[in-house]
C-alpha cells in the first residue's frame, strides 16, 4: 500500500520542515557574535536537533513532491511556485543558517561604501561591529566577488547605515530576488530544451539546497544564477544583446557565470546569425557591461586579480583534499616538494576543468543550456574550493535541460546528501554535534515512519 501523497500534504510537510529549521536556527544558526551560544549549551543542542529534524522533513517533502510531479495529474508551475513561497516563508526572518558568508558580504559592502579597496584588504581593515562578525579565516582575505555584487552590497550598506539586522534582511531580500528570477526562468528554459517545466521547477527551484543555502543562507549565488537564467531566457528570444548583458552581470557577481556567454553565442547561431556576428555582438555587450558596472560600483578592476583569492585550508574540494594528502605523504618522506602539492593539484584541477568543458561543448553544442549546466558542474567539482551550494551552479540548468529522467534522479540523490553536509552554524562539526545532528535526523525518520503507518491503517481496514 503506497503512502497517500498529494500536493497539500507535501506543502504542509515542507512547511513543518522549514519551520523547525527557523526555530532551531534561533539558537544553533550562524548568529551574530553577541548572540552565539556555546555548542555544549542545552539551547544550542536542542536547536541543532531541531534544525536537522527540519532538514529531513524538508527532504522528505521534496521527495514526495517529486512523486506528485511525476504522477498522472502533475501540478502546474504556478501551483509549484506557491509551494516554494510557502516553504520559504518561515526562513525569511530566521537568522543566517549554514554559513557566515552573509556577514562578509555586509562588511565588504561597507568597505566599498567607505571607498576602501576590498580587493587589497580584508574586513579587518574596516574594523567595528560588522568586521567582528566575519569568520576569522576571512578577516584578512580580499573579496572574491565582482563589482556588480559589491555595488549592490555597498548600496545596501548606505541604505541600512551599517545596521546589522537591517543589513541581514536586505541581503536576504537580494537572495530572494535571485531565487525569484531562477523560478521565473526555469519553465521557459525547460520548454526550449524539451523538458517538463514542472519537473524543472521541482529540481531547480524547490530543491532543498535552494531553501537551505540561497534563502536561509542568503548566498550571492542566488543573484548570480537568477541573472544567468534571465540572460539565457532573453537570448532565447529576440534580445541576444540583453542576454549578454544579464549574463555578464551574473559573472560580475561570481566569475563562473561567464561561461554563460558561450551559450549566448551558440543560441544566436542557432537563431540564424553568423558565428562572427554572434561573437562580436556578445563580446561588445559584455565589454560595455563590464566597464559600466565597474565604474558604477567604484571598485576598480582589482576584481580580476582577486579571482585567485586563497581558499580555506580546511576546504574539502577534491583537488584541495588530494593536495593535502599528497603534501602529507611528501612531508613524511622528507621531500622539500610538500608545500607545492596543493598548488600543483589546483593547477591540475583547472587543466582538467578546461579539457572537460571543451569536450562538453564539442559534444553538447546543439544543447547549449545543458552544456552550460554540465560545464558549471565540472567547474564546481574540480575547482580549488567547494561548498554544498556550489552544486546549484550546474544543477539549476541541468534541471531545465537534462535529457533523461535518470540524470535527474542522480542529481536529486546528490542534492539530498549535500543538504545534510553542513552544520547550521557553518562551523566544522565535532563528535558531539554530529551525534546531535544524527539524532535530529533519526527522530524525523521515526516520525515520518509513524505517519506512514498511521496513513496505511485506515486504508488496510477499508480493503479488509
Amino acid at each position: 500500500m503506497a503512502f497517500p501523497v498529494d500536493l497539500r500534504r507535501c506543502q504542509m510537510l515542507g512547511l513543518a520542515g522549514t519551520a523547525f529549521l527557523a526555530l532551531g536556527g534561533e539558537s544553533a544558526g550562524a548568529l551574530p557574535v553577541q548572540e552565539l551560544l556555546a555548542p555544549s549549551s542545552a539551547r544550542a543542542a536542542l536547536g541543532l536537533v531541531g534544525v536537522y529534524f527540519g532538514v529531513v522533513l524538508l527532504i522528505a517533502a521534496w521527495a514526495l513532491l517529486g512523486r506528485v510531479v511525476r504522477g498522472p495529474e502533475p501540478p502546474t508551475p504556478r501551483a509549484l511556485l506557491l509551494v516554494l513561497a510557502v516553504w520559504a516563508s518561515p526562513l525569511l526572518l530566521a537568522p543566517p543558517l549554514f554559513s557566515r558568508d552573509v556577514y562578509s558580504y555586509l562588511a565588504q559592502g561597507a568597505m566599498v561604501d567607505a571607498h576602501m579597496d576590498v580587493y587589497t584588504h580584508g574586513p579587518a581593515q574596516l574594523g567595528g561591529p560588522l568586521a567582528d562578525e566575519v569568520a576569522p579565516v576571512w578577516q584578512h582575505t580580499a573579496a572574491p566577488y565582482g563589482p556588480a555584487f559589491l555595488g549592490v552590497a555597498a548600496a545596501l550598506s548606505g541604505l541600512t547605515r551599517g545596521e546589522l539586522p537591517a543589513g541581514l534582511v536586505g541581503m536576504r531580500l537580494v537572495a530572494l530576488l535571485g531565487v525569484a528570477l531562477m523560478a521565473a526562468a526555469l519553465p521557459r528554459l525547460a520548454r526550449h530544451s524539451g523538458a517538463d517545466p514542472a519537473a524543472a521547477l521541482w529540481l531547480g527551484a524547490l530543491n532543498p539546497l535552494v531553501l537551505l543555502h540561497l534563502v536561509a543562507g542568503a548566498h550571492n549565488d542566488a543573484i548570480m544564477l537568477g541573472l544567468l537564467g534571465a540572460g539565457l531566457v532573453a537570448a532565447l528570444g529576440r534580445w541576444p544583446a540583453l542576454g549578454a548583458v544579464l549574463v555578464t552581470l551574473a559573472a560580475l557577481v561570481k566569475a563562473p557565470a561567464a561561461l554563460g556567454l558561450l551559450a549566448v553565442v551558440v543560441l544566436q547561431m542557432r537563431a540564424g546569425r553568423g558565428p562572427l556576428r554572434a561573437l562580436l555582438t556578445t563580446a561588445a555587450a559584455a565589454g560595455a557591461t563590464t566597464v559600466a558596472a565597474t565604474a558604477a560600483a567604484g571598485t576598480g578592476y582589482g576584481w580580476i586579480g582577486a579571482l585567485d583569492t586563497p581558499v580555506s585550508s580546511h576546504n574539502w574540494a577534491l583537488t584541495s583534499l588530494l593536495g593535502r594528502v599528497t603534501g602529507a605523504l611528501l612531508a613524511h618522506l622528507g621531500s622539500g616538494l610538500a608545500p607545492l602539492a596543493v598548488p600543483a593539484w589546483h593547477v591540475l584541477g583547472l587543466t582538467a576543468t578546461a579539457v572537460a568543458v571543451l569536450f562538453i561543448w564539442v559534444r553538447q553544442r546543439p544543447k547549449p543550456v545543458y552544456a552550460l549546466g554540465l560545464s558549471l558542474a565540472v567547474v564546481a567539482a574540480f575547482g580549488p574550493a567547494i561548498r554544498p551550494w556550489y552544486a546549484l551552479w550546474g544543477l539549476f540548468l541541468m534541471a531545465a535541460a537534462a535529457p533523461s529522467t535518470s540524470v535527474r534522479r542522480r542529481v536529486a540523490a546528490v542534492t539530498a546528501a549535500l543538504a545534510l553536509a553542513v552544520l547550521p552554524s557553518g562551523d566544522p562539526a565535532d563528535t558531539g554535534q554530529l551525534v546531535l545532528a544524527v539524532s535530529g535526523g533519526v527522530l524525523a525518520v521515526v516520525v515520518l515512519w509513524q505517519a506512514h503507518q498511521a496513513a496505511q491503517a485506515p486504508a488496510l481496514g477499508r480493503a479488509a
